[in-house]
């Protein structure tokens, strides 16, 4: 009993011992970061938090007076000191060699602006006769508002400001949204783009003028994040749909056709689908043309199946593997059937790259699938890709098997991909005329001996 009074003692005793604090001015407070920035917050909406932590490196607790907005009550940014909300927080402790978490969030209110702009404001954190200060700063924008929105008749889009689409956005049967160039289209992540009637996208080649569809999370790490919305769905009841000069990122499912319909249901020219969770260009027994389409880092970058009709020219199809998504699924499928429903195909690709990084986990990146006695008819024309086996089921004419097409720059830890041809890439000068003028970029390609895939090298 003796031998375990003492240390009963012991420990009692320091956890009685009251804590030491110091009041001399040379004991210095530190913050994790000297600024704290939001990218661009849209007006009414609000910032995800950030937080600073305050550090205290002594030997001695620190007492802080207090931690305040320069900006008070009015400030566009809120803070929360250690559990406590408010303008001001006073009293504040920080243990030796401790420290505490500031969090701070920003909402921003509208404006006549259309361009971005710039709010600020500082944390003052007052202690032992010390003043330190932590700036704030934040991008907002203005927007265009859309909760639920139904379009029912003929409606334009102008690039006056960007469009944030909250809860999801429907195009009525027999309705028709026509979007022009430079429009920014920010979805919430339950906000699906739904199209039962028809949409036209109308970008032009400078990036400035292409149309983007994205996540509405504009600051790091977010903007980065795939499923980030769930993406553009085109049902069975849409028509005539074409989308020029686009840039489609960060979507569950980029883009989504099911059924077909009296002519093309999806014309694609000059688009770029990126980093989708999923399928990047998902087509469920319906009609697509595409023509300089790159379709990159997607978890399934092209699935067609259930049959339809696909005609793909000067098209890039390529994915490497990122903190977000891991390249285990071919870069394309192609098949006549789903579950037990077997349907006519057709389908060619002419001057196309299909190309993964060949980490191991996928043999073939074209694969094409046949059941049934269906009409089935699959053409591959003038192609470079990345096969163990070729596609069966399939007439190929001119194929480059294996050959790395040495794409201009791909650095997965920088997350930088350029998808163009370096000098000497065996892609170059292997097309056969399409009647494809331009590529990707806009630029021209020459009538006799085209590039493969959708970028000419100039």
């Amino acid at each position: 009993m003796r031998n375990l009074f003492v240390p009963l003692v012991i420990l009692l005793f320091f956890a009685c011992k009251k804590e030491s604090f110091t009041s001399s001015s040379s004991a210095i407070l530190r913050t994790s970061v000297d600024t704290l920035h939001f990218d661009t917050v849209f007006t009414t909406t609000g910032s995800t938090s950030q937080f600073i932590k305050i550090i205290n490196d002594n030997n001695k607790g620190i007492h802080i007076s207090s931690v305040k907005l320069a900006g008070g009550a009015s400030s566009p940014f809120k803070i929360n000191v250690d559990g406590i909300a408010g303008p001001q927080v006073n009293n504040v402790d920080v243990l030796a060699e401790d420290s505490i978490y500031i969090y701070v969030t920003v909402s921003i209110n509208p404006t006549a602006a259309n361009l971005p702009f710039i709010v600020r404001d500082s944390i003052e954190i007052n202690y032992n006769g010390n003043k330190k200060f932590v700036q704030l700063d934040a991008y907002g924008r203005n927007a265009h508002f859309l909760r639920n929105k139904k379009i029912t008749t003929f409606e334009i889009w102008n690039n006056d400001l960007p469009y944030v689409i909250l809860g999801g956005l429907t195009v009525d049967t027999d309705a028709t949204l026509s979007i022009n160039k430079g429009c920014r289209i920010y979805s919430h992540a339950d906000a699906p783009f739904i199209v039962n009637g028809t949409l036209w996208v109308n970008g032009e080649k400078e990036d400035s003028s292409r149309v983007v569809f994205a996540g509405d999370r504009l600051d790091a790490p977010y903007k980065d994040f795939p499923a980030s919305y769930p993406g553009l769905i085109f049902t069975d009841v849409s028509k005539n749909n074409i989308i020029n000069y686009a840039v489609i990122k960060n979507a569950y499912q980029g883009i989504v056709v099911t059924n077909p319909s009296a002519g093309t249901k999806l014309t694609l020219n000059e688009t770029i689908i990126d980093n989708a969770y999923d399928a990047g260009l998902l087509g469920i027994n319906t009609s697509i043309t595409a023509r300089n389409l790159l379709v990159s880092n997607c978890g399934k970058n092209i699935l067609l199946v259930a049959g339809g009709d696909y005609n793909f020219t000067h098209c890039t199809a390529a994915t490497f593997s990122s903190n977000f998504i891991q390249h285990k699924e071919p870069i394309l499928v192609l098949s006549n059937y789903l579950n037990n429903a077997v349907m006519d195909l057709k389908a060619v690709f002419r001057n196309c790259i299909f190309w993964g990084e060949g980490n191991g986990m996928v043999d073939d990146e074209a694969v094409v699938l046949k059941q049934g006695n269906a009409l089935f008819n699959v053409t591959f024309d003038q192609v470079l890709w990345r096969v163990k086996t070729n596609p069966a089921n399939s007439t190929i004419n001119g194929a480059i098997n294996n050959q790395n097409p040495q794409f201009d720059s791909v650095n997965t830890a920088q997350k930088i991909y350029s998808f163009r041809l370096r000098e000497g890439s065996p892609a170059i000068n292997k097309g056969v005329n399409a009647g494809v003028t331009i590529d990707l970029d806009g630029n021209p390609r020459p009538v006799g001996l085209p590039d493969l895939g959708a970028y000419e090298k100039q």
